[in-house]
């Protein structure tokens, strides 16, 4: 390729991109944002936290159905019936054009059973009954029974520590806390990514700038050579090297207007919501200030702190509690069944004498005892008590024995994951801090790492100015000065971005931007 033909496409490259300059800020107007704003809108329309907070929602709902075993349980029935039973009994007090005679019943109860948190089961009941019969033999007609009773059933061995009903509580309340640990991880996650986004978006405009200025200094320098190629003291071939060194700095001033683009995009995905049509098309400029005041790390009062705060331990820690309870119900069906049983029931009888029966005294056929039974049967109450124990057991059992096992070394595998994120906590906290550190020192040595290329750079153009320098010097010099620059913009943005995966680390980083959750959530 000749040089007429390379220049050729130098001054095409070059009018692109000085159309393209303006077209990168025609989307929208530019909105400036804080972190805090940003942080904010994260809350409110983060689809990721909806989702979080939905799961929470329901696992609470999940613990209030659960619960529900212990609630009242009310039954009512009532019924009627009638019949012609034929009867070929001496006793039946049937005349032969009585062989069947008509009988109708009416009766109807009402029940209250309660489960008790001790596994036993408590039971209230009462009924009542309307008897009607033709028949000679019944002594009223109708007659009215009544029942009023209470019973308590009280496991001794199995389900007296744990039974289905408490198992699903428990499991219920640990998968609560387990989606409430979800919660704040993605939330702590979410507000860290965001602050990653924004310090990123900040070093990107800041490039840009910096980027911006390279290219003002490539120009100056191409106006220089071009008037001492004008007057005679360089040759022409001078200008080359300035100009190609423009068009690079402007190549790269459109890659970093491209990185701003996309790093605002990447920001915009996570605080603004699909129907956000206007922020959507601004272009989103940072409020904050990228300066920092470096401060010690305190390592150890940062592990202590993760290893209380992080909610990713109360996820698994959650999960070891869910698997001791399947555990601890897996162990209580080892155990025989023995229920300790306690009634109480009253009874009552009253009625009007059946006309179609026999008169007093009573039939000859009956003896003294029956006539003394029926008689306090129709003139009031009585009662019964029972007290009893019942047992029973599966021979052998192998099956529960099984379950019990595969239970225990179900909770074994919880409780190592457990340890093993603990281990990974330390280790994030110690990369951390040590990526705060580092951050922090970078910053010092960058800020003289840019004052120094800024001295070599103002003393290069001092001895162009007199002749005893070139233009490849004074170039090298500008591009070291950039770098500088950009150096010093990366380690301040990079030691905000630590300071906040440190807090991440640590827990503390949601308290950290003052953001606190309703404490019902911890139970």
């Amino acid at each position: 390729m000749n040089p007429r033909t390379l220049r050729g496409i130098v001054v095409l490259a070059a009018l692109l991109a000085t159309l393209a300059l303006p077209a990168a800020r025609a989307f929208g107007a530019e909105r400036r944002l804080t972190l805090d704003e940003a942080i904010n809108l994260a809350l409110q329309k983060n689809e990721g936290l909806l989702i979080e907070r939905e799961s929470l929602a329901a696992a609470k709902a999940n613990v209030s159905g659960a619960s529900g075993a212990y609630d009242p349980v009310a039954e009512l029935d009532g019924g009627w019936s009638r019949s012609n039973e034929p009867l070929n009994s001496s006793a039946s007090g049937t005349t032969p054009d009585q062989i069947a005679p008509e009988s109708s019943s009416a009766e109807g109860g009402v029940a209250l059973h309660q489960l008790l948190p001790t596994g036993g089961a408590l039971s209230l009941r009462a009924r009542g009954a309307r008897d009607k019969t033709e028949g000679t033999f019944a002594r009223f007609s109708p007659a009215y029974s009544t029942r009023v009773g209470v019973e308590l059933r009280q496991p001794l061995l199995r389900d007296r520590a744990i039974d289905g009903a408490r198992l699903s509580v428990r499991v219920a309340k640990a998968d609560r806390r387990q989606a409430d640990a979800s919660f704040r991880r993605t939330l702590s996650e979410t507000v860290a990514a965001v602050e990653q986004a924004y310090w990123a978006l900040t070093a990107a405009r800041l490039g840009v700038a910096v980027r911006e200025e390279a290219v003002r200094l490539a120009e100056e320098q191409l106006g220089q050579t071009r008037t001492r190629v004008e007057t005679g003291a360089v040759p022409g071939t001078e200008i080359a090297q300035p100009r190609a060194e423009l068009e690079r700095r402007r190549s790269e001033l459109l890659a970093a207007r491209e990185t701003v683009a996309r790093a605002d995009n990447t920001l915009k995905l996570l605080i603004l919501e699909d129907t956000d049509e206007s922020m959507w098309l601004s272009e989103t400029a940072p409020a904050d200030s990228a300066a920092v005041e470096v401060v010690p790390v305190d390592v150890a009062a940062s592990l202590q702190r993760a290893l209380s705060a992080r909610p990713e331990l109360g996820a698994v820690q959650a999960v070891v509690d869910r698997r001791r309870a399947e555990t601890a119900f897996a162990r209580n069906g080892v155990w025989p069944a023995l229920d300790a049983v306690a009634s109480y029931d009253r009874f009552g009888l009253a009625g009007s004498r059946n006309p179609a029966g026999p008169s007093d005294p009573l039939p000859a056929n009956l003896d003294g005892s029956l006539a003394q039974s029926f008689q306090t049967l129709g003139d009031g109450d009585f009662d019964a008590a029972r007290v009893a124990l019942v047992l029973s057991f599966p021979i052998r059992n192998r099956t529960a024995r099984a379950e019990a096992a595969v239970a225990r070394h179900v909770e074994r595998q919880a409780e190592a994951d457990l340890v093993r994120v603990r281990k990974a906590i330390r280790a994030e906290v110690l990369d951390a801090a040590s990526a705060l550190e580092t951050a922090g020192q970078r910053i010092e040595s960058s800020r003289a790492g840019r004052e120094a290329a800024e001295v070599q750079l103002s003393a290069e153009r001092d001895r162009y100015a007199t002749g005893l320098s070139t233009n490849f010097l004074v170039l090298t010099r500008q591009n070291d000065f950039s770098r500088a620059r950009l150096d010093e913009i990366s380690a301040r943005t990079d030691y905000q971005t630590a300071r906040a995966e440190l807090s991440r680390a640590t827990g503390s980083l949601i308290e950290d931007h003052g953001i606190y959750l309703d404490s019902s959530n911890q139970q």
